[in-house]
């Protein structure tokens, strides 16, 4: 199967086990429920899912168990993108070309949506089924998931980045910031895949280094995308980063300096990968898709 093919099938897997998930619920409170399904399944690249994928096929653990962590981490994921976009964040009306939780349903119900999703990521992670082999490392699981989630890692990330727009920043605390809001919770994929593989701690620290690496180099794209991307492609408004006051890499370094950034974490990845004593064929062409993403 080619990386293409892969990629769609670990989209449509999690897609549909998403739903099931969502429509499994009971239906005392409707409203919310389609608010969770709307901020879940409408669109989404779920790159999240195809790397921890990626890294669970690596390294053979079963399938089953690569879904669950999928699942739970595209729930942090939905909650996140909701109250990001609310009216005392960063009060965007689109997302993935669709109008946003708060837009499409009302502001409160998009908070309690947010706080749903959060909270199920961690219900699946100690609930749903899972192998023998994973079994003993649920708690561990909901630690790695909990710390890449709160002020450790995503909230601090907007907090930080809540605190400085409109004031101008260097490159070291930029870095930081994307670190945490949109690094955590990619490295949280690899961190707990690799929590529950057969592997030594030295491969597993070069596959979360990968993913720290390959994490900041997607939101390095995100930037350059929002100078030079197509706002159809996107789903949401161009420049609306620069609209807000946000800091970004090409605002800081100028757009030449930010693309030599992304071609550089870029090779950094790749660097990573070739120490690890395993299959990374599929894992290169995720690199390679997500520093030359258009959307």
């Amino acid at each position: 199967m080619n990386f293409d093919a892969l990629r769609q099938q670990i989209k449509k897997q999690t897609d549909e086990s998403l739903l099931t998930l969502i429509e499994s619920l009971p239906d005392h409170a409707p409203r919310l429920k389609a608010a969770m399904q709307h901020a879940l399944l409408v669109g989404g690249k779920r790159m999240r899912p195809v790397l921890t994928h990626l890294i669970g096929n690596a390294l053979d653990v079963p399938k089953q168990d690569q879904n669950v962590i999928s699942m739970a981490i595209e729930c942090i994921h939905a909650y996140s993108l909701v109250h990001d976009d609310l009216p005392a964040m960063d009060d965007d009306a689109l997302r993935r070309g669709q109008p946003t939780c708060h837009v499409k349903f009302d502001e409160a119900t998009a908070i309690l949506a947010g706080d749903a999703l959060q909270t199920l990521a961690f219900s699946i992670l100690t609930e749903q089924p899972v192998s023998e082999q994973s079994a003993p490392h649920r708690a561990k699981l909901v630690s790695i998931l909990a710390t890449a989630s709160g002020y450790q890692g995503m909230c601090g990330g907007q907090a930080i980045d809540l605190a400085t727009t409109g004031n101008s920043i260097d490159v070291d605390a930029l870095t930081r910031l994307h670190q945490l809001k949109t690094g955590a919770l990619l490295s949280a994929c690899a961190q707990m895949i690799t929590q529950v593989a057969d592997i030594s701690e030295s491969d597993r620290q070069h596959f979360i280094t990968f993913s720290r690496i390959i994490g900041l180099a997607f939101q390095v794209q995100d930037d350059i995308l929002d100078v030079e991307g197509d706002a159809q492609m996107l789903g949401k408004p161009q420049g609306s980063d620069q609209a807000l006051g946000k800091n970004t890499f090409p605002a800081l370094l100028g757009m030449e300096q930010a693309k030599q950034v992304l071609n550089d974490l870029h090779a950094e990845a790749l660097q990573a990968l070739a120490s690890l004593p395993y299959n990374t064929e599929y894992l290169t062409a995720f690199t390679d898709l997500m520093v030359n993403r258009n959307h």
